[in-house]
């Protein structure tokens, strides 16, 4: 098939010169520098092509995997033999070897108890002099990549070196790989630089270092470098580079990448194409993407992933899990970062039924006890609303990091749950776990939504004298919620003023809440115009400066911004709400009528309305909050109201209900649903753009503050 020649700006590219020779020249020095070398043809990869035939001999290279395997191991002996001693004649120097503790080593490493290995080796340094078979450096060299330990990688190079041990070619790209696996990259550099010899296993070791570290302008450079010396790579090689591509977000140096693939017969390999789908889903071409996967003769459990968190990253979850049932249907091997994405797409989703069939699956697989997973279920537990549920999947988890307790922690803050997400906060403390400025901030996120404003200042003045963790702009936008929540706005406008950095958005919104909360008409004018300058065009700072005017009786000024809203071109958005009944998601809208139920919902609605009405209602016009149309300032049958009522008349009696919503929730749906839940006896949960609402016995968790 022909493929069409396409060139890019700033990328030279010639035609293949010779049936062994590709031709690059990366001409752009803001990228590449002025280097020119054989590399590419000009040929741009064609999506949804008839396979390439190879035009090349196939090109068989050693890779980092082949060469870097650890060489067989002797078998230890157990009787040790007297070394002769030297006859004057001889060199007096006496070679010391301890041949047995070396084995007791070798077999440690090979049993995976790299711990004993090193308290074994701490007696061979202790005592020094001791000659250290090759067999035994290797197996260090593994213990230290495996406990990612750079004290352990220091003990064992100086050792090497006060026993003058002349490393082979092997061993040398061993110990390369070592300071690489375990972030020592300024000495991997440095020992790059000074191998007398260096192979493909060197180059690709260092290269991939590069990009695991984030450093891809680095690794290009040793990859032209590399091409220069040897003209040649392999699977991995490439593979490599692509991944460094997608680092920079450079998709016409991954297309060549993949261009140069198919040429050299590389095109089926898992590794390259599980790259490529990375790299294309990156660079925004899910398209590409698609058709990598689709072309792959063999579709891995890592190539499913790649697809189907390409998907999710762009945002189109519900392909995303459509290609997760088909991943399942296909019989390939599910692991821990399947059931994770999943989990957070059904997060995205709002689906309750699609978590519940992940979690099942999670354990039906076999990890039920994995971290990663299991934090990625408190997390969606917490942000659906199912509090109990994710404390019971966090306390059955054998161990837990600070993302876990993280997530618990701002699960309880954001269900208004303070005390517990405080009391969550002090055992994590206690149990030796160290805190990051994540943690604080959603532990002072808590303080501020519940009120607890003695226990949050005692926990923001820790962060910088006990945890030596300085306040960042998001901690400071708590502390001044908290004090707006209060009535406590010039103390709020004083803390912004005395911040040790500029004032972000963030902050200027919390000021701006608290004043329209309070009805402080001039101080939120001043938070309003600072938010202009930093986001003219976020909707919901002018909505927001609109009600404070409305609430006020500033009809001329509420106009002013209406107009203003109008000049720029922005408008608000129609509300929605919705509700999942028997695993059905139901969508409506403020004075929709398109349901089937509409009679029926309709007619609860107006029960509803009569019932809460002698227990004090009364429809509220001053509150409309916020990202709304007219037409939801017109209706009295907001959007979240009608999602109630049909769940009402759908679910048995004593059902909480959950509703999930668009915008956040008006001040008089707000005033409304607390009084539903008392006359109906139901507990009702609201999530909307703010944070949740539980509301119960005619009371809400936020404590009338959002």
């Amino acid at each position: 098939m022909e493929i069409p020649l396409l060139r890019y700006q700033n990328l030279a590219l010639d035609q293949i010169q010779s049936a062994s020779s590709f031709r690059l020249s990366f001409s752009d020095p803001k990228f590449f520098g002025h280097r020119s070398l054989s590399l590419f043809s000009g040929y741009c990869f064609p999506l949804n092509i008839r396979k390439w035939r190879n035009r090349l001999p196939h090109i068989r290279c050693s890779s980092v995997e082949q060469e870097l395997k650890p060489r067989p191991k002797p078998i230890p002996s157990k009787i040790e033999v007297d070394e002769p001693k030297p006859t004057p004649l001889e060199d007096t120097h006496v070679v010391k070897r301890n041949s047995g503790l070396c084995s007791q080593i070798e077999k440690s490493v090979l049993y995976k108890r790299y711990r004993e290995a090193f308290e074994l080796f701490e007696i061979l340094e202790f005592e020094g002099g001791y000659e250290l078979a090759s067999s035994t450096y290797d197996a260090l060299v593994s213990a230290c990549i495996s406990l990612k330990s750079i004290r352990g990688v220091k003990r064992v190079t100086n050792y090497m070196i006060s026993n003058g041990f002349e490393p082979d070619q092997y061993m040398r790209n061993r110990v390369l790989l070592m300071h690489v696996k375990c972030g020592m990259m300024m000495d991997a550099r440095r020992l790059f630089e000074e191998m007398p010899e260096r192979n493909l296993v060197s180059w690709n070791t260092i290269i991939g270092g590069l990009v695991d570290s984030g450093d891809f302008m680095d690794a290009f450079q040793l990859f032209l470098d590399m091409w220069q010396e040897f003209s040649d790579g392999g699977s991995r090689t490439f593979a490599t580079m692509i991944r460094a591509s997608a680092g920079l977000g450079l998709i016409f140096a991954g297309r060549q990448f993949h261009s140069c693939c198919l040429k050299m017969g590389l095109g089926a390999d898992i590794f390259v194409s599980c790259a490529l789908i990375d790299m294309y889903s990156k660079c925004g071409n899910i398209e590409d993407a698609q058709c990598v996967f689709d072309e792959m003769p063999r579709k891995t459990t890592v190539g499913w992933n790649s697809i189907i968190a390409g998907y999710a990253l762009h945002g189109y979850s519900e392909e995303a899990l459509s290609m997760y049932y088909d991943m399942r249907d296909s019989g390939v091997r599910m692991d821990h970062f399947t059931f994770s994405m999943i989990i957070r797409i059904c997060a995205r989703l709002a689906s309750l039924e699609h978590a519940k069939q992940a979690h099942a699956g999670l354990v039906r697989h076999g990890f039920g006890l994995d971290i990663v997973a299991n934090t990625s279920l408190v997390d969606f537990y917490c942000k659906w609303g199912r509090i109990e549920d994710a404390r019971h999947v966090f306390e059955q988890m054998p161990l837990k990091n600070v993302i876990s307790w993280n997530a618990l922690i701002a699960g309880y803050g954001n269900h208004g749950r303070g005390d517990e997400a405080v009391e969550m906060f002090e055992k994590m403390l206690q149990e030796g776990m160290v805190p990051n400025h994540v943690t604080f901030l959603a532990v002072l996120s808590a303080c501020s939504h519940s009120g607890l404003s003695e226990r949050g200042w005692e926990i923001f003045e820790s962060m910088s004298r006990d945890h030596k963790i300085k306040p960042r702009a998001m901690h400071y936008a708590c502390m001044i919620e908290l004090l707006g929540r209060e009535g406590l706005l010039d103390e709020a406008s004083a803390l912004i003023r005395s911040a040790p950095f500029n004032p972000t958005a963030n902050m200027w919104a919390a000021l701006l809440t608290a004043c329209r909360v309070h009805e402080n008409l001039e101080l939120g004018k001043f938070a309003a115009e600072k938010l202009y300058g930093m986001e003219p065009e976020k909707l919901s700072n002018y909505v927001v400066l609109l009600n404070i005017y409305s609430s006020s009786g500033k009809l001329k000024e509420a106009a002013s911004v209406v107009q203003t809203l109008r000049r720029k071109g922005l408008r608000m958005l129609p509300a929605c709400s919705w509700i999942e009944v028997k695993k059905h998601l139901h969508i409506f809208h403020s004075g929709d009528k398109s349901h089937s139920e509409t009679r029926e919902i309709y007619q609860k609605m107006d029960d509803l309305m009569i019932g809460i009405t002698k227990h004090g209602y009364i429809p509220e016009e001053k509150h409309l909050l916020p990202d709304v149309d007219e037409h939801e300032r017109r209706s009295f049958y907001h959007s979240e109201k009608l999602a109630i009522a049909y769940g009402l008349i759908s679910t048995a009696d004593g059902t909480p209900l959950q509703i999930v919503q668009s915008h956040r929730i008006c001040g008089d749906c707000h005033s409304a649903v607390k009084l539903i839940a008392r006359v109906t006896g139901r507990e009702i949960v609201v999530r909307d753009a703010s944070r949740f609402h539980h509301f119960k016995d005619g009371s809400c968790s936020c404590g009338n503050y959002w």
